[in-house]
């Protein structure tokens, strides 16, 4: 008889990956609703492998798993996993890396044209009464405005892809990404952040959170972008300082802004950025579509089961040292 590896799967699991689970009969998987931390210290006393969504994963829990051998990510963000005790014991870290790119790409399209478009705007003035709002508030054209993209990854590289289709002009600040392949996109590569702000119309965020992220747009930042600029992040809360955001919006520092990720999830109702007209915001959703859960689900599983099986793919392994 085969040894049996056990699961822990910390948020129920879409069907599209538990049935690649519970097509092997070397798996034995273990669903908790949304444990406490005590909970998943004791789940994981004889855990093999975790496949968690939203539940954090930290030191205390993966020291007590002894058998661990795999932590996978259900989507591409790992700030919730410790990757340092992890990466102490040569545990891999894996993530659905290419499952909601397209999705996040998409949404932060979206946010680029409904906020130049003044869709909120028209369609609420719409509804009441007030038709002639298009000659008080001038929709604009996105074509030939600048965008400078934080960050090239897989999500990056992609609202470049779908910018220059708009016929935007693309830069892009990345300092693990070679020119060479930045110009081969059709993007202008740019090395200092402060020195390129001043000339964009967007500034869109795709960057990882991490000690040299935090707060990258922060007051500094935000006064020396245009007053007609729009800030958009789709990729985590925290690079952005939240209490600046709110008194360039107000004070007209900048125009708009788009968010999708917060400091704090969820946001309390009562946020500042809530009472404000001009940003659009989203419950953490640019990576969340019918398609891209199914994919991110079926990834989950499949990581899990590469590493298990001794055929770890290292294009999806945060920590790759441990390889």
């Amino acid at each position: 008889m085969k040894n049996k590896f056990h699961v822990l799967v910390p948020d129920k699991l879409n069907p599209a990956g538990q049935s690649l689970f519970d097509a092997r009969d070397d798996i034995v998987t273990t669903t908790l609703h949304f444990p406490t931390e005590d909970e998943m210290v004791a789940a994981a006393a004889t855990c093999d492998a975790i496949a968690v969504q939203t539940t954090k994963i930290p030191r205390r829990v993966i020291e007590a798993a002894p058998n661990l051998k795999v932590v996978s990510r259900h989507g591409v963000g790992f700030d919730s996993v410790d990757v340092a005790a992890l990466t102490e014991r040569g545990i891999p870290l894996c993530v659905a890396a290419t499952s909601n790119m397209v999705s996040v790409a998409e949404h932060t399209l979206y946010f680029i044209l409904a906020l130049a478009k003044k869709s909120v705007e028209f369609d609420h003035a719409t509804r009441n009464d007030n038709f002639w709002i298009k000659r008080q508030m001038g929709a604009q054209d996105i074509a030939e405005k600048s965008l400078l993209l934080v960050g090239f990854g897989r999500i990056g590289s992609r609202v470049a892809k779908r910018a220059l289709a708009f016929d935007m002009k693309v830069s892009v600040l990345d300092p693990y990404v070679d020119n060479d392949v930045i110009k081969a996109a059709g993007c202008t590569p740019v090395s200092n952040l402060d020195a390129v702000l001043p000339q964009m119309d967007f500034v869109s965020l795709h960057c990882p959170k991490s000690p040299e992220t935090v707060n990258i747009i922060g007051r500094a930042q935000l006064v020396a972008m245009k007053p007609t600029a729009h800030l958009i992040n789709t990729a985590r809360g925290g690079l952005i300082d939240e209490e600046a955001l709110y008194d360039a919006l107000t004070s007209g520092s900048i125009a708009g802004a788009g968010i999708d990720v917060f400091a704090v999830e969820p946001p309390k109702p009562e946020h500042p950025l809530f009472q404000l007209d001009n940003i659009m915001v989203s419950p953490h959703s640019a990576g969340v579509t019918e398609q891209s859960i199914l994919r991110m689900a079926y990834q989950t599983a499949e990581n899990v089961l590469n590493v298990l099986d001794g055929k770890p793919d290292p294009n999806v392994i945060i920590n790759k040292e441990v390889l």
